[in-house]
Formats: C-alpha cells, sequence, structure tokens
C-alpha cells in the first residue's frame, strides 16, 4: 500500500498540471457554450415564454401545470442513469456531447410541431418533447457539471460562471424582446412561439459545438468501478451521512417545492397589466436582465464566502421580490418583481449546483451530482400539478403565499443547519 503512495501523489500532480496547462483554453470554452448554448435555454426556461405558449394551446392553469410538469418529471428519472453511466469512465466529454444533441433535437422537435401540428395532435406533442427533453436536461447536468468539475478548479467556477451567465443573459435578454415584439407579435413563419424555440435550437447548438471543438479533458488518476445501478444505488445512504449535505438537501427541496407558483408568475401579471408579445418579450427582458446584473455579485461572494452564504441571500431576495408581486398594481412594479425573481433564481442555481461539488469525495460526485438533481426534479415535477389545481381552484394568490412559506423553511434550515463546507473541520 505504502509503495503505491508515491505513484498516486505523482498522478495527482500530473493531473493538476493538465488542468493548469489547458485552463484558459477551457475556461473560454466553457465561456462560450454558457454564452451561446445557456442564452438558448434561458429563452426557452424563462417563466414567460413557455408557459405563455401552453395557455395559448389550452387556456388552462390545471395544463400549463401538466406542461411544466412533465418537463421535471423527465429530469426527476434521468440523472441517476446519468451518473451510473460516466463515473467509471475517464473521459465523460463523448457522452456530454451525445446527451447535449439528444436535448436539442427535442427543442427543435416543439419548434416544428408548431409549423405543423394543430389541435390536440400539437398539444401532445409539445408534452412529450417537454418530457424528453427534461430526461435528457436532468443527465446533461450531471455530466456538465462532471466536466466543468474536472477542467476548471473550484476557486474560478464561481466568476466563470459569473462571466458566461452575464454575457449569455444579457444577449437573451435583447433576443427575448425581439422574440416577443417581433416573432410572437407578428407570429413569424405563422407560429411566433416555435419561431422562438427555432431560435433556442440554432442557440443551443452553437454552444455544444464550441464545448466539443475546443475542450481538453483530463484523465484522472482514480475512477470508480464500474457496477450495476441497482447496486450502485445501495450506496446513496451513505452520501447521505454527511449531516450538512443531508440538510442542504432537505432545504434544496423546500427551495424548489417554492417553485410550486412561477409558472404562474406570467398569468397573474396578465390579470395586473395588458400582455401583449411585446410585454412578454419586456418581462422575460427583466428576468432575464436581472441575471445579467447579479451573476457577477453572486459569482465573487461564492468564490471568496462560500455558496452556502449566495443562496441564503439568493432566498431572501426571492422573498422580497413575491412580497412585490403580490402587492403590485401595475406594469413597473411587475416588471420590478420580474428582475427580483431573476436574480434570486440565477443565484439559487448557482449556489445550488456549485456547493454540491464540494461536499465529499471527487469519486463519489457524479452520484452526488445526480442524487441531488433527482430530487430537485422530482419535487419539481410535482410542483407544477399542485399549483395548477390550486390556481384553479383558489386562484394566484394563495399560491404565492404556500411560495413564501416553503422559502421561509429552505431559509431557515440554510441558516441554522448547513454548515460552510469549506471552512467546516
Amino acid at each position: 500500500m505504502t509503495g503505491d503512495r508515491p505513484d498516486t501523489r505523482r498522478a495527482e500532480a500530473d493531473y493538476e498540471r493538465f488542468v493548469e496547462d489547458n485552463l484558459r483554453r477551457n475556461y473560454i470554452a466553457h465561456f462560450a457554450h454558457g454564452m451561446l448554448g445557456m442564452t438558448g435555454f434561458r429563452i426557452l426556461m424563462a417563466p414567460t415564454f413557455l408557459p405563455a405558449y401552453l395557455f395559448a394551446l389550452t387556456g388552462s392553469n390545471a395544463l400549463v401545470g401538466v406542461g411544466q410538469a412533465l418537463l421535471q418529471a423527465g429530469a426527476a428519472v434521468s440523472p441517476v442513469m446519468s451518473a451510473s453511466n460516466i463515473e467509471h469512465r475517464r473521459r465523460v466529454m463523448p457522452v456530454a456531447l451525445w446527451i447535449g444533441i439528444a436535448m436539442r433535437v427535442q427543442i427543435l422537435g416543439m419548434a416544428l410541431a408548431g409549423y405543423f401540428l394543430t389541435g390536440s395532435p400539437l398539444l401532445l406533442a409539445t408534452f412529450l418533447f417537454l418530457f424528453l427533453l427534461g430526461f435528457f436536461q436532468g443527465q446533461q447536468r450531471v455530466v456538465f457539471q462532471m466536466l466543468l468539475s474536472k477542467v476548471i478548479p473550484i476557486a474560478r467556477r464561481g466568476r466563470l460562471q459569473a462571466y458566461r451567465n452575464v454575457a449569455g443573459a444579457g444577449i437573451a435578454a435583447l433576443l427575448s424582446y425581439f422574440a416577443g415584439a417581433w416573432f410572437i407579435e407578428q407570429d413569424v413563419l405563422g407560429n411566433g412561439y416555435a419561431t422562438t424555440f427555432l431560435l433556442s435550437f440554432v442557440l443551443t447548438s452553437l454552444g455544444l459545438f464550441v464545448l466539443y471543438r475546443f475542450v481538453r479533458e483530463p484523465e484522472p488518476p482514480t475512477v470508480r468501478p464500474q457496477m450495476p445501478m441497482r447496486e450502485r444505488l445501495r450506496d446513496i445512504p451513505e452520501l447521505l451521512a454527511d449531516r450538512d449535505y443531508r440538510w442542504f438537501l432537505i432545504a434544496q427541496l423546500f427551495a424548489v417545492a417554492a417553485r410550486i407558483s412561477m409558472p404562474f408568475y406570467i398569468l397573474y401579471a396578465a390579470d395586473v397589466m395588458e400582455l401583449s408579445g411585446a410585454a412578454i418579450g419586456l418581462l422575460t427582458v427583466a428576468f432575464l436582465g436581472a441575471d445579467t446584473v447579479s451573476n457577477l455579485l453572486w459569482g465573487h461572494l461564492g468564490d471568496r464566502f462560500g455558496y452556502r452564504l449566495t443562496m441564503i441571500l439568493a432566498l431572501l431576495v426571492w422573498l422580497a421580490a413575491l412580497a412585490l408581486l403580490l402587492g403590485a398594481s401595475g406594469p413597473v412594479p411587475i416588471f420590478t418583481a420580474f428582475f427580483g425573481i431573476g436574480a434570486s433564481l440565477s443565484g439559487y442555481m448557482m449556489s445550488a449546483t456549485t456547493i454540491v461539488l464540494e461536499f465529499g469525495s471527487r469519486e463519489d460526485l457524479p452520484m452526488r451530482l445526480a442524487f441531488s438533481t433527482s430530487a430537485e426534479t422530482t419535487m419539481a415535477a410535482i410542483g407544477p400539478l399542485l399549483g395548477g389545481v390550486i390556481a384553479a381552484a383558489f386562484g394566484y394568490i394563495p399560491l404565492f403565499w404556500i411560495s413564501i412559506g416553503l422559502i421561509l423553511v429552505a431559509l431557515a434550515i440554510m441558516l441554522f443547519r448547513v454548515r460552510e463546507p469549506r471552512t467546516r473541520s
């Protein structure tokens, strides 16, 4: 055993040297991928275009919730499959490429369905593509975060994510107004929403190509031996033995449950102000523009003080934004509330995905990412279904108060139960 230690140390040193030698190239590749790829996904995933599209197709709050739930349900069942598929591999980029392609095909499918189908076939096809999009998105989150953790040192990940999010969200904000004011308002190519989805497909595909073309991935000195997924699932209780990770996961579940009202922010706004295509575009600009402004702050705070702090601050901003939305009586407070929601969710996403990388060993990282993603998306799948029922039966305001209560629980857990992983003994 002792004779192996110098070889292990030398292999670790070679690994770190490879990361440092290729850091500039990999940094630029991830920045470009985030700027282009995440721009397209932001346009699609913002709580504006997709809920408004589903409502235009169905006229039903409950079915808007079903569509959002299908997206998350797909993401709930796939992350553990993804982790089991990559944790024994020394290179994960080939897997990331195929998952990325599959995910983008679903966006193209939604666009083509919008152009060529109508009525019930259009709705069923859209629901199917949303489920498959979520299925591959759940896998992508694990594989791409694993790739990021291999090529970017932890002290620089927050700033990288901040810079690429600023660039991507800025472009997305401009394109969102363009999409709302022109594509949707003018019904470009016969279906403005489908044209918006097509734009998202093109941008995300360009981002994936850049990542594939330029990333240089190191091979780690050690990986887990391959084992059947069912056998690997038995190790999950071992992951939960870490008290701070366990409580973080519980806080994450409450925070995700608070998204129960998210698909209905835009529909509530329609009760307060006139909701034209241009107005949808402007509210998307507010949501994504907040991403642009806030990400540098989240990234620098996280790198310097840890991502427990940024998650706590993001939850506080979300509370304030929801309170403002509840009291809004015109376009300006609605716009400001969407800005606050965008800032809070960008802070939450950066915090939740980055802090998971800091619990436990490198060998367990894929499964830790997978378990967190599956738990989060399972809750996110249930939430919109319940939200649609509550909104249909009682209206939007009780739904928003439920979200506020769930955020308060998540905040209390982060404050009193989760220690900063960098400074705990």
